[in-house]
């Protein structure tokens, strides 16, 4: 498994991945640890919004940032990343506001962000769905020339993301099989966060998942997913080599989910307290802060400005969240087709007849 910061935030050496960190500056790694604190952040006042009934489910990432901002900070403005529905640190890299990813789970929107302006698409509810679309996308990278040209600004990639669980679907696997034999430019990227809402890793595979990528004909690669470090390493690598013209690569960030699946489960049914107690002495902020505190990268002032930023976006979420406005009905039937359908607004004319009949009657 590839490491570069030990869980007590040591650096370690590897000949294969240093390469990959070696120009990060002072500030590029005080970058990465606001990134994890504030995000964190999100997670954490969106939790207690549905508790508080106002969202009506949320997935949290707590113990996962590690993996999702180190892999999101590795791309490139011009790659295409598809997400689950839990890549909160992810679409925080590629610029998506936190109050679009709430207005989602509030029911109020669809997304609410353009996909195409940030390279960032919408969420993912069908499990391992988005890795056919990620594929899909990438042959057409491919097939538009943009792959091997040696331009940096031009040669693009994509990226997967699912969880582990999502490798039993036959939609992974589907993909796997068009990506080799096309020799697609992109990455799957699964965070072994351990369990597949109840079932544990066991349940799933005989072998590491990364190993399987070996019988699909391309790399595999597990990286320790609460090193950012070494995240961002080997995504960088992975990405680069699909940009290339090498085709795809499998990494599996071996991580943990601290929380529950979603707001709608209770993890103590299903797991031991006392793993979750091993998996809390690995957590990726504290590990990061180790590390920056021990090399004299940051001092106190810098985490508490980090932590008084926390502070104010929570407060910007949870006042934006609560004043986001209920859509109205018919608003069901726009962006359906990118131009006007005549069965669309049929059914657009009939809703509104039958809501105003209720209104004619004095009813509700």
């Amino acid at each position: 498994m590839v490491q570069l910061l030990t869980p007590e935030g040591q650096r370690v050496d590897n000949t294969e991945y240093d390469e990959y960190v070696k120009d990060l500056s002072d500030e590029d790694l005080r970058g990465f640890y606001r990134d994890l604190v504030l995000i964190r952040r999100v997670d954490a006042e969106a939790t207690a919004l549905q508790r508080q009934g106002e969202l009506g489910i949320w997935a949290s990432l707590l113990g996962q940032e590690a993996a999702q901002v180190g892999s999101g900070r590795a791309m490139r403005p011009q790659d295409y990343a598809f997400p689950t529905y839990r890549e909160h640190g992810v679409a925080w890299c590629r610029g998506v506001d936190p109050l679009n990813l709430l207005g989602l789970f509030r029911g109020v929107n669809h997304g609410g962000w353009d996909p195409n302006e940030k390279n960032f698409h919408l969420y993912t509810i069908v499990i391992g769905a988005q890795t056919l679309h990620a594929t899909g996308y990438a042959m057409g990278i491919q097939r538009d020339g943009d792959v091997g040209t040696g331009e940096e600004d031009r040669d693009a990639a994509v990226i997967a993301y699912f969880g582990d669980g999502a490798t039993a679907q036959g939609d992974v696997n589907e993909s796997f099989v068009y990506a080799a034999v096309n020799n697609a430019p992109v990455v799957f990227f699964c965070q072994n966060n351990q369990w597949a809402i109840s079932e544990p890793n066991e349940r799933q595979t005989r072998i590491p998942l990364y190993q399987r990528a070996r019988g699909f004909g391309f790399p595999g690669v597990r990286v320790d997913g609460n090193d950012v470090l070494a995240v961002y390493a080997v995504t960088q690598q992975a990405l680069n080599a699909a940009r290339s013209g090498q085709g795809p690569t499998f990494i599996e960030a071996y991580t943990y989910r601290m929380g529950a699946h979603t707001t709608s489960d209770d993890p103590t049914k299903y797991r031991v307290s006392a793993e979750v107690e091993v998996w809390k002495h690995r957590d990726p902020i504290e590990r990061l802060k180790s590390y920056l505190v021990h090399e004299n990268k940051a001092d106190q002032a810098f985490f508490d400005q980090v932590d008084a930023e926390a502070d104010e976006l929570a407060a910007h979420v949870r006042e934006g969240c609560l004043s986001m406005p209920d859509p109205t009905g018919d608003s069901m039937f726009d962006h359906i087709y990118v131009e006007e359908h005549p069965v669309v607004e049929a059914e657009r004319k009939e809703f509104a007849a039958y809501h105003a009949g209720f209104a004619e009657e004095g009813g509700h």
